[in-house]
């Protein structure tokens, strides 16, 4: 994509899509009609229950959907002008206690952020890592620059390293692309292990880093986060608010300019593809990641 970067209008719906996450069985604790603010739980999971997933928006609980046996497919949520947020408590997270570091991420639905490995599932708020891994670049076709995803963004990720450091006994690891400029909001951080890597895609994908770094043995758990979310805990804590604003890449071969886009978590894709789509809709495929 190119360097630029464009605010698309708001959606009118949004939706949180349980099947995202791994091994989740959601339970609502919402219902169609409820009024939402940024941050207000919609469902949480059956088996960890301290663990809530939250509406990105301020609006009206739309709709949920279901499939077979009454599986929930997504939960829709109609927006509305005023924005209104949850608060949540605020302050620098080097000077905070770990466990209240831990209940603002849960309270907040920021936690599905963190991934546990093995399995690749949402981490267990019960368990203290042996480490966290974060990847700094993206070496897949058409991936994100850091630098424009992050950009004035060093507080934030300083932030959320520090909210890091209080969660697991071991270290924070940082990888970056070598022979590469430092993306400046990595550049100077406290309490991060940097690595380097070069070389071809997958040399960017956070697994690779770990087999390279500290193999996963048996008994070991190890948590990875990406870049961007990384940022929204940090703002979380320096403002006591949810952000849900995130910046994508929109590319590929039937978009007509190519370009970064920012937008909020849960939004439709009418707006994203806006007057992009070369050629006709049905016959292009729109997908999240790498082919």
């Amino acid at each position: 994509a190119e360097k630029v970067t464009v605010q698309v209008d708001r959606s009118d719906l949004y939706a949180i899509k349980p099947l995202d996450f791994v091994g989740l069985t959601p339970k609502m604790c919402a219902k169609p009609g409820d009024p939402m603010k940024v941050g207000t739980p919609i469902f949480y999971d059956k088996y960890r229950p301290t663990i809530q997933y939250v509406s990105p928006v301020a609006g009206v609980l739309k709709d949920i959907v279901r499939g077979e046996r009454r599986r929930i497919l997504e939960v829709i949520i109609e927006s509305q002008e005023e924005q209104v947020y949850e608060e949540y408590n605020s302050g620098n997270p080097a000077e905070m206690e770990s466990d209240s570091i831990r209940q603002t991420l849960l309270k907040s639905g920021l936690w599905p952020s963190l991934v546990q490995r093995p399995y690749g599932i949402v981490a267990d708020p019960e368990v203290e890592p042996d480490a966290i891994f974060i990847s700094g670049f993206d070496s897949a076709p058409l991936g994100v620059d850091y630098d424009v995803i992050l950009k004035d963004q060093e507080d934030n990720v300083a932030a959320g390293v520090s909210a890091l450091q209080k969660l697991t006994k071991g270290k924070v690891h940082l990888s970056l692309e070598d022979g590469f400029p430092i993306c400046k909001a990595f550049a100077g951080l406290k309490g991060v292990e940097y690595h380097t890597f070069s070389g071809s895609h997958p040399a960017g994908l956070v697994g690779i880093q770990i087999h390279h770094i500290a193999p996963l043995n048996k008994g070991n758990i190890y948590w990875t986060i990406s870049p961007q979310h990384l940022s929204l805990i940090g703002k979380l804590f320096l403002t006591g608010k949810m952000d849900t604003s995130i910046i994508v890449a929109v590319a590929g071969s039937k978009i007509a300019k190519p370009r970064y886009v920012k937008t909020f978590l849960g939004t439709s894709l009418t707006p994203v593809l806006k007057d992009q789509v070369l050629g006709e809709t049905d016959e292009v495929r729109v997908i999240s990641g790498n082919v």
